[in-house]
């Protein structure tokens, strides 16, 4: 029951006084019997030397243990919360991820994945950051080509985070700027380059560039990323003038099949007119090989002949003269016969003679001579003879 209803002796709970005589509580006794139960609490005593708040069995104390105990107590439970606090530092940085350390706000160092260690909080704190993480985004929009040509250029940019510093610090949002730099580097890209070389074979060379570009703009700006690939989606003309793009990409074709059927051509004739070229040499070069080689012989038997005609010019000169004539003779139907010291009547059967030629190309031997009466009859001069006599 309450101290001020009906029946509950109308006491004061401050004063002990009844409710007739109330009064204002007094803050110096409640802050004097605070102070008593508190040096009670931690083993203090009054000036007088007794333990407690009130003495031994003083109203609402309680007795403790001695002031050494006490002071062991808060030692050990102040170590215990120090540890806490210290266990509070460690951390681990996971394999895909980066720790960014800071104390007091500024940027402190870069962890690498493993367990670390810093000053808990407030001192130092960490922040990580995923470094392995690809971000995708995809920009497409209709450009103006060098050649004034419109083109609905789509592609997409992949990166990742390569210092985590200047990700978290030096720019507010590095999402925001590679977007805004793809859009430029694009834009500047397809308006210097021809649309015949977008349509075909230039975007390779265009996914470079832009890569390239825009890396320097995300350095520049020290966004902390990193462009790792860029693809480029086949660039296409407007809806309005596609027809008109188709039938120039067939022409481009045609011209291209054209050039590759001539190339073709050109690759099966040209080695066939090589090798004629190189058989014709190869001719030529053996001509030139036979005709030094019968001059060579022709003139080292002149020079032979020479020598020996040096040496017996009289047999050097009946020798050349019998096989000239043999030479020129052996194609003629005619027979020379010597009768001077032979028999005057000869019987030849010139007939087999002729045929045996006709057949081996070779006069065959005279048979031999049948002897017959001898008649007189001049004598023959033969053409050795003549021919000496004219000398």
């Amino acid at each position: 029951m309450a101290w001020n209803e009906p029946g509950g002796g109308n006491k004061d709970p401050w004063s002990g006084k009844s409710g007739g005589d109330q009064g204002p509580p007094d803050l110096d006794e409640v802050v004097r019997k605070l102070q008593e139960k508190l040096d009670g609490l931690f083993g203090g005593n009054k000036p007088d030397g007794s333990g407690g708040a009130d003495g031994a069995g003083g109203g609402g104390g309680f007795n403790l243990p001695g002031g050494a105990l006490a002071a062991r107590t808060i030692a050990v439970i102040i170590g215990v919360l120090v540890l806490v606090w210290l266990a509070m530092g460690l951390y681990i940085v996971a394999p895909a991820e980066r720790g960014v350390v800071m104390r007091f706000g500024k940027y402190l160092d870069t962890t690498d994945p493993g367990p670390h260690w810093l000053i808990p909080y407030p001192f130092e704190t960490v922040d990580k950051v995923n470094a392995d993480e690809v971000s995708t985004f995809s920009h497409q929009a209709a450009m103006l080509t060098k050649d004034e040509n419109i083109v609905d250029v789509e592609l997409t940019v992949q990166s990742l985070v390569q210092d985590p510093a200047q990700f978290l610090f030096q720019d507010q949002n590095p999402e925001r700027s590679i977007k805004d730099a793809t859009e430029t580097v694009v834009r500047k890209t397809i308006g210097g380059s021809k649309l015949d070389f977008i349509l075909t074979d230039g975007r390779e060379s265009i996914e470079t560039t832009i890569r390239e570009r825009v890396q320097e703009l995300m350095d520049l700006y020290k966004t902390g990323l990193k462009v790792t690939s860029v693809n480029m989606q086949p660039a296409k003309p407007p809806e309005q003038v596609k027809e008109a793009f188709d039938d120039a990409i067939k022409a481009r074709e045609d011209k291209q099949r054209s050039e590759n059927q001539a190339e073709a051509y050109s690759n099966q004739v040209l080695p066939q007119a090589r090798g004629e070229a190189a058989r014709i040499i190869a001719d030529a070069k053996a001509y030139r090989d036979k005709v030094v080689a019968e001059s060579e012989g022709e003139a080292s038997r002149f020079t032979s002949v020479l020598t020996a005609y040096l040496k017996a010019p009289e047999v050097t000169r009946e020798r050349l003269y019998l096989d000239t004539m043999q030479e020129v003779l052996s194609g003629t139907n005619k027979v020379v016969l010597d009768v001077k010291e032979g028999a005057s009547n000869l019987y030849l059967p010139l007939d087999q003679l002729m045929r045996h030629r006709q057949t081996t190309g070779v006069a065959a031997p005279p048979p031999p001579a049948v002897p017959t009466e001898p008649e007189p009859r001049p004598a023959v001069v033969r053409p050795v003879d003549r021919d000496r006599r004219a000398r």
